[in-house]
Formats: C-alpha cells, structure tokens, sequence
C-alpha cells in the first residue's frame, strides 16, 4: 500500500479545549536547554570541536582537535550565565524544564543542585550534545539508555521527559518503544500537546519550540537585539492569549541556554517579557511535566476504531465501496493513492474518494448516477434501495407520500431520465420533500452539462454525508 507516514492533519480547523488549571487563557512553559560539558569535544570522546549554537555565527567543526574559544563559549553558559538566569526565574517564582544533557548535568554538580532546589523539572537532553541524524536505530537507542543510566544517577530521578533536538527519524519511535516516558518533545508541529501511536503504544508528544528560542541569536537571519527578542515574544504572547480568550487556549514555549540568553546584553529582554506575561490575568506558567500531566488526565488518548488508511484492499472496499452507490471500484481506486492520517476522517477519505470519481472518464461516471435509485421510485416502492438510501429519502420524508405525491415524483422521474439520462440526484439529509420537488421543478430546465455538473456534485455530496456518518 501507498502509505504516507506524516501527520498533515493535527487537530484541524477544531482544536481541543485546553481547560487549563483555574481556567487559563495561556500555558506559558520556560525550557533552559543545558548542553554545556555535553557539546562536540575531543575531551569528550568526540572526532571534532562543536560548531552549533555559540557567538561564532556560521563556525565550522575542526577534526580532531580542540577549539579553545568555542569551549570557552560554552564554559560561560556554565559559569555565568546558568546563575543570571537561575536568578531570574527565582526572583520571580517561575517554574522550568531543564532539557538536561546526561554528561553535562554530570558535569555540573552546583549547577543540578540549584535546578532541584528550586523545584525546577530535568528533563532529558540526551546523553551528549551532538548530532544524531546519521546514527542508526540501535546505536541511538543505547546512546538513550545510557543517557537515563547517568540521568538518574546525577539527579536521583529517572527524567520522565525527553527531547534529543539534534536528533534523527529514529528518534521518537526510540522515545515511545522505550515506554518510560511521559512525554517526549522532537517535534514542533503544534501548539497543543497530542497524542501518537507506536508500536501499540500511545506516546504524549508536547511540541517544542525553535522561534521563540533565543538559538536565534546564533543564526544566520535572527536576533540582532535584545529588543527583537521581547518583541517576537509579546506577539506570540498575545497572539495566544487572544486566541484564549475566544476560547481556545493553547500553550507557548521559550527555549532558552544559559550561553545566549545568560549575556548581559540579552537578560533583560528575558526579564521584560517574564514581567510582561505575570502582569497579565488568567496565565499559567508551568513545567512541561505539569503540562503532560494535565494532559493525560484530561484528554487521555482516543482510539478510533476503524482507521481507514491501514485497512486492506478488501476490508476497505467492504467499509467503504457503497460511499458511491454501487460503484466499489471508487474505493478500490481510492485504496491504491497515498493515503495517510490526513485521510482517517471524513473530509479526508472523501477527499481520496472524489479524486477518483472526478478523475473518471465521463462514462464512468453517468455510470455512477446511473446507479442511484429515483426518488421515490420502483426501488423504494419495492424495498430494493440500498440501506444508506432507504435511510436518506425516509429522512426527507419520501417513503411516506401521499398518492398524489407520489404520482407527482414519479412522472418528474420520468421526464427527468428522459431528458438527461439519468436519474435526479439531490443530497437529501436535511431538505423536506418540498425542498426536493422545488429542486427537481428548477433543475429539469437545466441543459444537460449543467446538470450533469450539478448531478457529479450532489453524488460527491452524498459520499460526505454518508461518511460523516461513520468516520471522525
């Protein structure tokens, strides 16, 4: 089958109703990223310097050997500025996640102990500060294992969070197939937490940030200024709380590293937005573990029982082969395109359905219409109607006509198919029979490629309907 792997669809135009704690019109979750002692070092065992994330924009690895002033660059987030923005956030009593690098927190006793005593959440950053993309599956699965072994054993907890960030398309298969974790945060796909299957299990993912993150100091097109940081802050900030206010609240991350935002220079655009967002009501400020505790608690995981995108050929045609009447070789069609999550609901199923219908030639599909009953025809008269379309037209009314009704259908059904060769079609739910007969008298005037436009449409409109019966 032709599968596509990525979630194109999310929540959709109807995301779920956040209900933070004391109603809250924004989750506003502080990460301080410690890579420091973790990065690309010989001394670490590594081929080459690190390259990523300092005040040399656009710096280069050096094979095998050291970069002094890049691990100088480093030791400054760990000597200074780690304790400019420890001072911040408890001044102000604000809650962190640490994304904690197993070999650098190792590095840092005074460092871990300020972060626990301040109730700060450390959650996992990996075993080191490098990049995993070309690592295959088993080794980035021992990197992760050794990475819990080492974080457990500096903080005394195992993390309950995990986020590699360099990271490889391994990744989160790795996280979830682990299955200790209540989180894992390597994607930046929403502004909600969600839910994803794996291997039967059911992993929360809490999307993470990489534009509200002061790593835009250190590229290319980013941050010149301290100014340019609280600004893009205040605006996603307010973007958000007014989308919670018309009720639909999300969540807004900061990514912070002590090496970056722990300048002088760039502090106090961090402390203008903390003073910013506290002096705004109704906000909750959080650690991402509270976050996904909230979550599971309040929107725990829903299965849906039919997913249309892993069925087989032949239970997919039986699911769904009457969507268009008695033309199974829509889904069959349907079947052999690139379907994905995207298309496990109603609007995205009929999506794969119309492209096939629309993509028939002409005759294919007067034979589509050819296979709807009449309204109120011999078919219904006989009982022979589908069950979908016996429950349609009984919903307009039309199996309980009078006898003049009646005759009334049946000879506009008659000039009708005359006509245009083929039988009125209309989408029922929710019309009245007069709605219909009204309908019938204006079309009938129609030339035949209008109506036959108008007929392909209500066709498609019926296969929505029927599937939004069934499917999300």
């Amino acid at each position: 089958m032709n599968r596509y792997p990525r979630n194109m669809q999310g929540y959709g135009p109807n995301p779920p109703a956040a209900n933070w704690p004391n109603n809250a019109k924004i989750a506003v979750q502080f990460v301080v990223n410690y890579e420091e002692g973790g990065e690309n070092c010989t001394l670490h065992g590594d081929g080459q310097s690190e390259a990523f994330l300092s005040e040399v924009v656009g710096a280069a690895n050096w094979p095998n050997q050291r970069h002094w002033n890049m691990e100088s660059m480093y030791e400054y987030g760990a000597r200074a500025g780690f304790w400019r923005v420890h001072r911040l956030f408890t001044e102000h009593d604000i809650p962190v996640t640490v994304y904690g690098v197993a070999t650098a927190l190792a590095r840092s006793p005074h460092q871990v102990a300020a972060m626990q005593s301040a109730d700060w959440e450390i959650a996992s950053h990996g075993l080191k500060w490098i990049e995993y993309k070309d690592f295959d599956k088993e080794a980035e699965a021992s990197h992760l294992a050794e990475a819990i072994r080492i974080h457990t054993e500096v903080t005394g907890e195992r993390p309950r969070g995990w986020y590699t960030g360099r990271c490889s398309a391994h990744t989160v298969d790795i996280v979830s197939e682990e299955g200790g974790f209540a989180y894992c945060s390597d994607t930046y796909d929403d502004d909600l937490p969600y839910w994803r299957t794996h291997a039967g299990r059911d992993q929360l993912i809490i999307p993470y940030t990489l534009d509200a993150n002061d790593m835009r100091f250190a590229s290319a097109q980013g941050f010149n200024s301290g100014d340019q940081f609280f600004t893009y802050l205040k605006d996603s900030f307010d973007a958000l709380y007014r989308e919670g206010e018309n009720g639909a609240p999300k969540m807004m991350t900061i990514g912070l590293h002590c090496r970056l935002i722990g300048r002088p220079g760039r502090i106090e655009s961090l402390r203008k937005f903390v003073e910013y967002a506290k002096s705004k009501a109704d906000v909750w400020f959080a650690r991402r573990i509270d976050i996904a505790e909230h979550w599971i608690e309040n929107h725990p995981p829903m299965t849906q029982d039919i997913v249309p995108s892993e069925l087989d050929l032949d239970t997919f045609v039986q699911n769904y082969g009457g969507i268009f009447e008695h033309s199974p070789w829509i889904a069959e069609g349907a079947h052999r395109l690139e379907l994905g999550p995207a298309h496990d609901t109603a609007i995205g199923l009929h999506s794969a359905l119309c492209r096939v219908f629309r993509a028939a030639s002409e005759d294919q599909r007067l034979g589509v219409l050819k296979a709807h009953p009449d309204l109120a025809g011999k078919l219904a008269a006989a009982k022979q109607l589908t069950a979908e379309s016996t429950a349609e037209q009984a919903s307009a009314g039309l199996d309980a006509l009078t006898d003049e009704e009646r005759e009334t259908f049946q000879a506009l059904n008659s000039e009708y198919t005359t006509k245009f060769g083929f039988p009125f079609i209309i989408a029922v739910k929710g019309l009245s029979k007069d709605d219909i007969l009204t309908a019938f008298k204006t079309r009938i005037h129609n030339s035949r490629d209008a109506e036959l436009a108008t007929a392909c449409k209500q066709v498609e409109r019926i296969a929505l309907l029927r599937l939004t019966d069934i499917l999300p």
